[in-house]
């Protein structure tokens, strides 16, 4: 008898879990009843709609939106889109790589020759790199233009640019007609770029996050490599303008999907809450999630008020020129997204995806077995990318990055003493090439597993919702600076210092390495709340001490070096200090046994576990 009911407690019929059930959507639907009740004293006062809105084209309708009888293949569609317009991005960030190498092209700009001209080695970098100033600009427009009207008309406006700038390099004839092209091009992907990210978090739901970042990244160097392949096969072509030519004029067939695609999906459910169009933001979270919406409008309903409060702050100047505590906080945010970028550049990807060629030529092997190569090592840093997914939610965002410019500093000094040997003649200058070769490989696949994801990731994690869409915009412009500068600079080192580069470059993998130990927080299991809660109490630049401040604040969630793990979370529902958070007795106990020899390696180890390393 107390067998059979211990048994039906701890596995309820169907019938009591029915009942459980229906209790449980019982209460769900009182609460929604009650919050209902609650929304006419919550005052918010909606501000009106924007005077320009109407001028831009494009935008939400939800007579047009996608059908779907079930949510999960909406945000599917949601995030397959989003993974377009990123292939795209990778596309438009790679089209220029053998165009660079393009007689026809070079006679067209009067930069021929280019070895041995500083005039001409320094316009071949300008016109690549004057892109990058164009999406500088066009992320700043579309951050605050996704505000006030719409992520979808946003995208349309960067999509209307895109074209315009794709029409014009396709037919350029001169060297300023090309420059103007590449700005133009540059502000619409700016846009595009800013806004993506943002609209598809917004709009897909939550558990569909993880699938979206593999998606997008994998995407993004697949479309840098689909613009490899196709002007690979371009330049069988005896026509060499149509060579150069083609691969640019079909960034048209992207550009055309984006722009007229968009206005079939939802818009940000955040975006129409904001504006005060609710039963709008309510009909795209029925289309696009499996639960009851009532909660996550609640929340984001809190959200927008929270936001139309500190409006104040949820402007660029405020952002960088703060006059509060608030404020204050985002420019720390800011500061950390944009530093981010660049270093993300320092580090070499630029200089490897941009100047492959060259690079495969310099050690020794001729111009298409080159091409060759270099398309092949696109393609195996497109499928690394798949690793970053594990890295990222393993180990961490601090531990990634540290130990990935670690790995790749070591790649890059190997690869420049090899490539000192492969320029010089003699019976192992191929061996010496082929080891350079190798040791590109493996750079693009340990950055494409490392840090090709974590810029992007990072400013999603620390940006509070009100000013997200900004955030995203302050990261881009980070990622244009890293870019512009790497890409004008790249064709004047390589023929001042040859291999000299790539030694450069593993110094400045070295010299990114104490930004991020000492400036970055680790987010990895971190809730957006508790990022609010770091950048409150932080008080200091330096990850460290700022742990030691919210410790001594009293604040159980103070080790921000490590990443959360299950048992913290345990630990901090139930009121207690986190075990990973202080040395405990233990520690020092098994610190006093350790002999003199083994004293040191056990010293670094726990340091680095410490700091979130290990």
């Amino acid at each position: 008898m107390a067998t059979d009911l211990q048994k039906s407690i701890d596995s309820p019929s169907s019938s009591d879990t029915e009942v459980a059930k229906d209790t449980r959507n019982v209460a769900m639907k009182e609460d929604a009843a009650n919050y209902t009740k609650e929304e006419n004293y919550d005052n918010i006062e909606y501000p009106p709609p924007w005077k320009w809105e109407k001028f831009f084209i494009g935008g939400y309708n939800q007579s047009r939106m996608f059908k779907f009888k079930k949510p999960k293949k909406m945000y599917t569609a949601i995030n397959l889109f989003a993974g377009v317009a990123i292939m795209f991005y990778g596309y438009d960030q790679g089209v220029m790589s053998q165009v660079n190498l393009n007689e026809d092209y070079w006679n067209h700009m009067g930069i021929n020759p280019i070895t041995g001209n500083q005039r001409n080695t320094a316009a071949e970098g300008g016109i690549v790199s004057v892109y990058y100033g164009g999406t500088l600009i066009g992320a700043l427009i579309a951050g605050s233009l996704a505000d006030r009207a719409g992520r979808i008309k946003a995208v349309v406006f960067g999509s209307m640019w895109a074209l315009l700038g794709a029409v014009l390099q396709a037919s350029a004839q001169n060297i300023t007609w090309m420059c103007c092209a590449r700005v133009i091009a540059g502000v619409g992907v700016g846009a595009i770029d800013c806004v993506i990210p943002v609209w598809s978090a917004e709009v897909s739901s939550h558990s569909a996050r993880g699938a979206f970042l593999a998606i997008e990244f994998f995407m993004n160097i697949g479309g840098l490599a689909l613009a490899y392949w196709i002007e690979y096969f371009a330049y069988l072509n005896p026509n060499m303008s149509m060579a150069w030519r083609t691969p640019l004029a079909l960034q048209i067939i992207f550009i055309i999907v984006i722009g007229v695609g968009i206005n079939f999906f939802p818009e940000s459910p955040r975006w129409l809450m904001k504006v005060g169009r609710e039963q709008e933001a309510r009909h795209v979270l029925q289309a696009t999630r499996d639960s009851d919406v009532e909660y996550e409008l609640k929340g984001i309903k809190n959200v927008v008020k929270f936001e139309l409060e500190t409006s104040t702050a949820n402007h660029y100047w405020a952002m960088l020129f703060p006059k509060d505590k608030y404020a204050r906080q985002l420019r720390w945010r800011v500061v950390l997204a944009v530093w981010l970028q660049i270093m993300q550049e320092l580090v070499g990807i630029g200089v490897i995806t941009v100047y492959a060629v060259d690079l495969f030529q310099d050690a020794g092997f001729g111009l298409q077995l080159s091409k060759l190569l270099a398309g092949f090592n696109n393609l195996s840093y497109m499928f690394s990318v798949i690793f970053a997914v594990i890295t990222l939610d393993r180990y961490g965002r601090r531990a990634t990055m540290v130990w990935g410019a670690v790995g790749m500093a070591l790649i890059l000094l190997i690869a420049g003493i090899l490539d000192k040997f492969a320029q010089t003649k003699g019976p192992n200058q191929r061996a010496y090439g082929a080891g350079v070769a190798t040791m590109t490989f493996l750079y693009t696949a340990t950055f494409g597993a490392t840090w090709l994801t974590t810029p992007w990731l990072y400013p999603t994690e620390i940006f509070p919702l009100n000013v997200r869409a900004k955030g995203g915009a302050w990261s881009v412009v980070g990622w244009s600076i890293g870019n512009g500068i790497i890409t004008m600079i790249t064709p004047f080192l390589f023929q001042a210092i040859s291999y000299g580069t790539l030694l450069l470059l593993f110094g400045l993998n070295i010299f990114c390495l104490p930004f991020v130990i000492l400036m970055y927080p680790e987010t990895a299991g971190r809730s957006l709340e508790q990022m609010d809660t770091f950048f409150e109490n932080g008080g200091s630049w330096n990850v460290f001490k700022s742990s030691r401040n919210m410790r001594d604040a009293g604040i159980e969630d103070w080790r921000w070096t490590k990443k959360m793990k299950e048992d913290d979370f345990e630990e901090l529902e139930h009121g207690r200090k986190m075990s990973t958070a202080a040395r405990s007795p233990e520690e020092d106990e098994k610190d006093a046994r350790q002999s003199w020899k083994k004293r040191p390696a056990y010293t670094f180890k726990r340091k680095a576990s410490n700091a979130g390393l290990l």
